[in-house]
C-alpha cells in the first residue's frame, strides 16, 4: 500500500510515467477499505490466529483477503488523454485491461452493470463488509459471478485504481475474519458467496498460478489501453521513501485502526 501511494505521489510530480503493477502479499493479508470500521466489522483475533497481515487501504471498498489472488494497481493522471472525469466511467476504461486479461486466459468475462433497484441500492449501502459478496459497476464477472474486485481513489490529480483477481477462493477462511451479528447471518453469507463470486481455477480445466496470470493481464492492458509496458526498477532513495510512508501510515496502528 505504501508503494502504491508513493507511485501516485511521484506521478503527480511528473517524476515517473503512468504505472501498471502486479503484486502479491507475504504473508497473506486482509486489507480493508478506507472508510471501514475495524471494531464493528473485523474479527482481529481471527486475523492474528491465522497469521494474516492487516492493512487499511487508501481506497474505498470492503474487506479483501489477499491470499490466492493476483493484485494489480494502476497509477495514471486524471488528465491522461481520453480519461473520463467520473469514477464510474474511468473504471470502465481502466478495467478494459482486466477484461482482455481474462479473455487471454480463455474466460468469457464481461462487465457487471447493476440493473435492478435492489442491486443499485446494494451499491450505496452494502449488506456486508466482505468485498466479494456482490459486484459493483464495471467489475469483472464470469458466468454471472464476480471474479475480480477493484477500488479507486483520486489524489493530487492522479487516479489510483487497484484490485484483487481471484485465482482460488477459500470462502470459509474469508468469512472467519469478519464479524456477523449472529450465526444465522454468517450462514447466509456462507451460502451467498459461492453464488456471487468465482475463482479462475474453478473455471479452468488446468489450474494456473498468479505468476502464470501476469503475462495474460499485462498483454491485456497493453491491448486495451494501446500502450507498451516496460519494466521499472525503484532506486534506493525511492525504496527509502516507500519505507517512510509505510512507517508513518500503513504499518501504523493509528492509521489501520482509526475510527
Amino acid at each position: 500500500m505504501a508503494l502504491d501511494e508513493a507511485l501516485l505521489n511521484w506521478h503527480s510530480e511528473g517524476l515517473i510515467p503512468p504505472v501498471i503493477r502486479f503484486y502479491g502479499w507475504e504473508p497473506a493479508a486482509l486489507s480493508i477499505g478506507y472508510f471501514q470500521k475495524v471494531k464493528q466489522e473485523i474479527d482481529m483475533e481471527a486475523v492474528k490466529k491465522l497469521g494474516l497481515g492487516f492493512v487499511r487501504r487508501p481506497t474505498g471498498g470492503r474487506g479483501v483477503l489477499h491470499e490466492h489472488e493476483l493484485t494489480y494497481s494502476i497509477i495514471v493522471s486524471e488528465r491522461y488523454p481520453d480519461m473520463p472525469e467520473t469514477v464510474t466511467k474511468a473504471y470502465r476504461v481502466l478495467s478494459e485491461g482486466l477484461l482482455e486479461g481474462f479473455r487471454n486466459l480463455g474466460l468469457d468475462a464481461y462487465f457487471s452493470i447493476p440493473e435492478s433497484e435492489t442491486e443499485k441500492a446494494d451499491l450505496k449501502k452494502p449488506k456486508s463488509a466482505v468485498c466479494f459478496d456482490a459486484p459493483s459497476w464495471y467489475e469483472m464477472v464470469v458466468a454471472g459471478k464476480k471474479v475480480a474486485g477493484s477500488a479507486q481513489t483520486r489524489q493530487k490529480g492522479v487516479i489510483l485504481q487497484h484490485g484483487a483477481i481471484l485465482i482460488d477462493l477459500d470462502a470459509e477462511k474469508l468469512l472467519s475474519v469478519f464479524k456477523f451479528k449472529d450465526e444465522a447471518s454468517k450462514d447466509r453469507m456462507r451460502k451467498k458467496i459461492p453464488e456471487k463470486a468465482v475463482s479462475i481455477n474453478s473455471l479452468l480445466e488446468e489450474g494456473v498460478t498468479a505468476e502464470q496470470c501476469v503475462p495474460a493481464f499485462r498483454t491485456g492492458f497493453e491491448k486495451a489501453l494501446a500502450i507498451r509496458l516496460t519494466p521499472y526498477e525503484l532506486s534506493e532513495s525511492q525504496l527509502a521513501e516507500v519505507k517512510k510512508i509505510e512507517e508513518e501510515r500503513y504499518g501504523n496502528d493509528d492509521w489501520n485502526f482509526r475510527t
